[in-house]
């Protein structure tokens, strides 16, 4: 099991009393498929995301990389060696090209990466379908689809195993976002990524492997 959430729980203190985000959350990924956590605005997807992630940690209970608490290997170290995270918004950096924001995550992260990153980052965007003329414009001349093709490159960069994106098609239009998703698809089952998405879209989930609901911080998982 590549990870896995084990009695995960996060609230919010109000004096003697505790609102619950996540309560007694457990769930398991794998290499190879497409996950989508499924739910409606406040229903403690994002926040669930965000602890796989190591952007939070939980009050209680263990996220675990390989049966290792994240919190032992170093949040810090997990996001820049193990992880690839892909944004709504993008988080795009405006004034680097499209390749150049590629490169970033190559050059803070301890993996071994081939000494060519240029090229490296040139046909991982050419892959999901940037060009090299696109590649080498900045990333806000491009389209909104383009920029999020470029997100996922980016996530990609640093040859990691795990994928964790938030509402990762919120911004673009149906045919972008089934071209996104299909890219997705095309990680997990030809390049044995594990691909966790959130999403509140139930066409998008029903394409997943299997979809983990999420409703006032309780969760289940549809095999």
């Amino acid at each position: 099991m590549l990870l896995e959430a084990k009695e995960v729980n996060y609230y919010y203190q109000d004096g003697e009393s505790r609102r619950y985000i996540l309560k007694d959350t457990n769930a398991k990924f794998e290499n190879g498929k497409f996950y989508a956590i499924l739910g409606q605005s406040g229903s403690g997807k994002t926040t669930f995301l965000s602890l796989l992630s190591a952007l939070d940690s939980p009050k209680s209970g263990e996220i675990l990389l390989n049966d290792v608490n994240i919190k032992q290997l170093g949040y810090e170290k997990y996001r820049r060696n193990k992880i690839g995270i892909i944004f709504q918004a993008y988080n795009l950096v405006p004034t680097l090209t499209a390749v150049e924001n590629v490169l970033v995550p190559m050059s803070i992260t301890e993996n071994e990466i081939p000494a060519d990153r240029k090229t490296v980052a040139y046909n991982l965007l050419d892959y999901i379908g940037i060009g090299k003329s696109k590649a080498d414009r900045f990333v806000n001349a491009l389209s909104g689809g383009e920029q999020q093709r470029v997100a996922i490159a980016r996530a990609l960069a640093t040859n990691v195993e795990l994928i964790l994106a938030d509402e990762p098609t919120g911004n673009l239009d149906e045919e972008m976002e089934q071209e996104i998703v299909d890219i997705f698809k095309k990680l997990a089952h030809e390049h044995d990524k594990c691909v966790i998405v959130v999403t509140h879209s139930n066409e998008i989930a029903q394409q997943a492997d299997h979809i983990l609901r999420l409703k006032k911080g309780i969760l289940e998982v549809d095999e």
